[in-house]
């Protein structure tokens, strides 16, 4: 092979390499704190009300693709995703909420929709670190927020009721 035949291979495969091969849009991430518990209880089960919001979640996401959920082992993380991932037959797979910037890996490593359920300590860091704008510092009422984390940017959404 001559220089000639081998400068003209590697600009074809050059070209080849970058021509139409662009990387797939990042998947649409929702980010949320679990819902409802009593104030003061270390890895509570959902009150009343968290259990009334998580079957609003399941209407909330009617309609939107979802296939992965991550959730930290907590009894009010998963009790917050239980009727949502029974409705759409997913597992939940869990997280170390003491290591945000793996989930932020795992999360943008999915080519599909995901949602995260962390704490009121975790969530203001994971929406940022995804690129959303920071919220603001979460407190024991503060339930119900979803953080929907797109290519075309953040929205911040109210569970009903």
């Amino acid at each position: 092979m001559t220089k000639r035949d081998f400068l003209a291979a590697a600009a074809a495969l050059s070209a080849l390499a970058t021509s139409g091969a662009a990387a797939p849009p990042a998947p649409t991430i929702y980010v949320m704190r679990h819902l409802d518990t009593p104030e003061g209880v270390r890895d509570p089960d959902l009150t009343a009300a968290g259990r009334r919001h998580a079957a609003a979640l399941v209407r909330w996401f009617a309609g939107k693709p979802l296939a992965t959920i991550y959730v930290s082992d907590f009894k009010q993380t998963r009790q917050t995703v239980a009727p949502l991932a029974t409705k759409r037959g997913l597992t939940p797979k869990l997280y170390d909420p003491a290591d945000n910037a793996a989930i932020v890996r795992k999360a943008r490593a999915e080519r599909t929709p995901v949602l995260i359920v962390g704490h009121s300590n975790t969530v203001p860091d994971i929406v940022e670190q995804l690129g959303g704008p920071r919220p603001a510092p979460l407190h024991h009422p503060d339930f119900g927020d979803i953080w929907t984390i797109a290519p075309n940017g953040t929205v911040r959404d109210k569970l009903p009721g």
